[in-house]
């Protein structure tokens, strides 16, 4: 039997097994929340965050608590690969970087150079050249440890700090996570501290030459010959004229460096809410002279300890928390299942995130959009200075489902209406919309020396383009009455690739971008006929495993893509999937009912997914996400939503997600 034909034999799952699924899932998940409403699952990254926070912690020449290193050693030792290096992802063969920190760390820890698997990852990197292949975060806290020299990283001038708007190089023009990174970074490079690291480790074994003869990164795939020569030869200038600075304008560029982080410390959630930025802080601190007990660094140290995972056996750190985004998405699925339970702790839900809204803070976002009011959703706890607009979108569609089936009334009308007019107020002017700020679209700082993960910036996307599509089509705007929704719209269209497929910015990575563009498209009223919408879901049909399920790994995200390639099944892409082709009109599609199938199928005894899998998007190539909610409450929307839509006459999705 052909694929093909296989799809065609598919049987539509039957009501009470549907039944059945949802009702064990739903369980699951409720048995989740927290007691106030939320809902926060862990948020786990590679090797490197945990890595960073021991190699910090001797850093700083901390107590040593043997107990927890022991717990991260574990932690580290069970994500290394067979051939003895870390990756960045379930699935991935070998990253530099991760297994230079990785390894660091564990002998930081305590594991003996001539243990089996120290030896391994040892030989591993040597045989790929070594750690002279590590990218320029690592080289500089292979500077900061005083295992290579400053000359091995980029120059980073903290006069940055100074530099007017109009200048080709200034903060504005960079994405907030790589601004909150910098600016504390900038003190570090510019003083050049020394790790106290009382136990002496250092790691030169895992080079081939002289760690101290090593000088600047080489070009990166992503970056032009053209521009980085240009750079590194600016690069090369600076590092001759950088002792002629004058020290009172030096100062002067420290002192607003350490403004810029007091005013966005963000009490114990930390700079930026991620952990970079947190960990360069403590360190900015501790470098100039904070003592222990003094609230910066209390907070600042604080914000760290709080995103640890401690376990029985394991610890580990996550790179940040998503209690906003988890509750949010988790509503949508709750209001999907429906109920009294279910719609009971989506009002709770809801009810947790209202006052979760930024209305009082102009964050970084007011220096290229003067004049418009706050109104967004952070993606942590608090972040006031960097609300984002795919959580704010996902957030408002909840709440306007709320006043329809949950019966909420006017309840949340003032939080949708301010979302909605600061969404609006951040579109950019080629028609999309970004994850944080408007118009960053500065390219050639990709190219910068320090750029060498291309992730400098925080352009439109496609998938949080469809998210905002897709809340104003909601709220019942239209191309014809909305010119921001037509341009939003013309985006999506522009973007989508030749093969029907969309990229996914923030999720692995073409499903979920295909996903997000179908709902969004389907909300804004693009018949089901339209070639930009069948293609699309002729592409998920075309890509199907034959398991039924879809799947997809964080190698699509390569330079030299050239279209998909088949990657084991997850629950998430297949919940994403299925969404998707419902919302193009294909209920009653075998392809629909076989991945519905899947997901009853592969449900396990407590009524949830294995998913080891990485589907979420850091930065491409360079950072990846497994959620640990996704396969929680993705499967489970779906499930509702296939129920539903099978329950009714019209077959139509009238919401958009």
């Amino acid at each position: 039997m052909t694929l093909l034909e296989d799809h065609k034999a598919a049987a539509a799952p039957t009501a009470p097994a549907l039944e059945s699924s949802i009702a064990a899932a739903s369980s699951a998940i409720l048995d989740t929340r927290k007691p106030d409403g939320h809902w926060v699952f862990e948020l786990e990254a590679d090797a490197t965050i945990p890595a960073e926070y021991v190699l910090l912690r001797h850093y700083l020449a901390e107590p040593v608590d043997a107990v927890l290193e022991a717990k991260i050693g574990n932690y580290l030792r069970r994500i290394q690969n067979e051939n003895g290096g870390w990756s960045l992802f379930y699935g991935h063969e070998f990253d530099m970087s991760a297994s230079v920190k990785a390894y660091f760390a564990l002998k930081m820890i305590g594991d003996s150079v001539d243990a089996p698997h120290m030896k391994k990852a040892r030989e591993e990197m040597l045989r790929r050249g070594g750690a002279i292949k590590s990218n320029v975060f690592t080289r500089i806290m292979l500077a900061l440890f005083g295992v290579v020299t400053w000359r091995a990283a980029p120059m980073m001038p903290v006069e940055i700090m100074l530099l007017p708007r109009w200048f080709p190089i200034h903060l504005t023009k960079i994405s907030y996570w790589a601004r909150t990174v910098i600016v504390p970074l900038l003190v570090l490079m510019n003083k050049k501290p020394r790790a106290r690291n009382p136990l002496g480790v250092g790691i030169d074994e895992l080079f081939l030459e002289d760690p101290k003869s090593i000088g600047m990164t080489a070009k990166a795939p992503h970056q032009s010959h053209l521009w980085f020569t240009g750079f590194s030869i600016l690069d090369a200038v600076l590092r001759v004229v950088d002792p002629f600075f004058p020290k009172k304008s030096r100062q002067r560029a420290i002192d607003k460096a350490v403004a810029f982080v007091t005013e966005r410390l963000n009490g114990v959630d930390g700079l930026g809410a991620i952990f970079p930025a947190m960990a360069n802080t403590v360190m900015m601190h501790d470098l100039l002279g904070y003592p222990k007990d003094h609230p910066h660094y209390v907070l600042a140290r604080q914000s760290i300890e709080n995103l640890l995972v401690i376990k029985d056996d394991e610890a580990y750190c996550q790179p940040c928390v998503s209690p906003i985004w988890d509750t949010a998405l988790a509503a949508h699925a709750m209001i999907e299942v429906g109920g009294e339970k279910a719609e009971a702790l989506a009002k709770a839900a809801l009810d947790w995130l209202k006052p979760k809204q930024v209305l009082d803070v102009e964050g970084d976002w007011i220096e290229k959009r003067p004049g418009v009011r706050p109104g967004g959703w952070a993606f942590q706890y608090n972040n006031a200075h960097y609300p984002d607009l795919d959580d704010t979108a996902v957030v408002v569609m909840a709440m306007d489902r709320a006043r329809g089936t949950l019966q909420a009334g006017t309840k949340y009308d003032e939080a949708i209406a301010r979302g909605r007019e600061w969404l609006l107020g951040l579109q950019s002017k080629d028609g999309g919309w970004a994850a944080f700020d408007a118009d960053n679209l500065e390219y050639y700082l990709n190219n910068i020396p320090f750029s060498d993960h291309g992730a400098l910036l925080d352009p439109p996307t496609e998938d949080v383009t469809a998210r905002c599509v897709s809340m104003l089509a909601q709220l019942g705007e239209t191309a014809k009455t909305s010119e921001a929704l037509a341009r939003g719209i013309e985006y999506l269209r522009r973007t989508q690739l030749p093969d029907g497929s969309w990229f996914g910015r923030w999720g692995v990575n073409y499903i979920y971008g295909t996903w997000s563009v179908l709902c969004a498209l389907n909300a804004a009223g693009v018949d089901h006929s339209d070639s930009v919408m069948a293609k699309g879901a002729d592409w998920l049909i075309s890509i199907q495993n034959s398991d039924g399920g879809w799947g997809e790994d964080g190698n699509s995200y390569r330079l030299d893509y050239k279209g998909y390639v088949k990657s084991e099944t997850s629950a998430s892409q297949t919940a994403w999937a299925t969404l998707a082709l419902m919302a193009a009109g294909k209920v009653d599609h075998p392809a629909t009912q076989r991945g519905i199938a899947y997901l009853i199928q592969n449900q396990t005894k407590d009524g949830l997914w294995t998913e080891p899998q990485y589907t979420g998007g850091g930065f491409p190539r360079v950072f990846y996400l497994r959620y640990h909610g996704y396969s929680k409450f993705f499967p489970l929307w779906a499930l509702a939503r296939y129920r539903n839509l099978r329950n009714t006459n019209s077959r139509f999705v009238g919401i958009g997600m």
